[in-house]
C-alpha cells in the first residue's frame, strides 16, 4: 500500500493509454453514466462528467382562440338599468376538476342532456376528460336542465359552472 504522504508518480503523456480513456468517455456518452473507473495493476483511470440540471420548464396555459363573430351580428350591450338585469335562477352544477368538457359520448351520439330536458339524480349531464380519463358529471338531484353553460370540447377550470338546473 502506498504511503498517503508520498505524492503519486507523475505520468508522462505516452504512459497514458489514450485509447482506453477515449473508450471510457464513449461508454459514458452511450450509457448516460456520469462516472466510470478502471484499474489495471497500479494504473487507475477515472473518467467523470458533470451534469448540470436545467431550470424546470414551466408551461403557460394555451391561449383560448375565439372565432370571430358573424359580420351581421349586432354588438351586444348591457342594460344600464339594474332592474332589467335578471339573475340566473337555479342550481349551478360546477366542475369538480380541470379538463375538457364533452356534451356527448362520441361525435355521432346525442347529447347527454339539453336545455329543457328533465333529468334524474345521478343521470350523466356531460363528461370531463382529465388526464385521458373520462369522468361523468352527474345531476345532483332531479330537475330540469335550464341551460348548458359550456360548449362541447371546451376547457374548464375547477369550480366553473357547467349546467344550470331549475330550482
Amino acid at each position: 500500500m502506498a504511503d498517503p504522504k508520498t505524492p503519486a508518480p507523475r505520468l508522462k503523456s505516452d504512459d497514458i493509454d489514450t485509447a482506453l480513456v477515449r473508450g471510457l468517455a464513449d461508454i459514458l456518452n452511450d450509457t448516460d453514466l456520469t462516472e466510470i473507473e478502471v484499474e489495471r495493476g497500479d494504473l487507475k483511470i477515472r473518467v467523470a462528467r458533470e451534469i448540470t440540471m436545467a431550470a424546470p420548464v414551466q408551461y403557460a396555459p394555451a391561449p383560448v382562440v375565439h372565432a370571430p363573430a358573424p359580420a351581421a351580428a349586432a354588438p351586444v350591450s348591457m342594460p344600464s338599468d339594474p332592474a332589467t338585469i335578471v339573475a340566473k335562477q337555479g342550481e349551478e352544477v360546477k366542475s369538480p376538476m380541470v379538463g375538457t368538457v364533452y356534451l356527448q359520448a362520441s361525435p355521432e351520439a346525442a347529447p347527454f342532456a339539453q336545455a329543457g330536458d328533465t333529468v334524474k339524480k345521478g343521470q350523466t349531464l356531460l363528461i370531463i376528460e382529465a388526464m385521458k380519463t373520462m369522468n361523468p358529471i352527474q345531476s345532483p338531484r332531479d330537475g330540469v336542465v335550464k341551460e348548458i353553460l359550456v360548449g362541447d370540447a371546451q376547457p374548464v377550470e375547477f369550480g366553473e359552472p357547467l349546467v344550470l338546473l331549475e330550482a
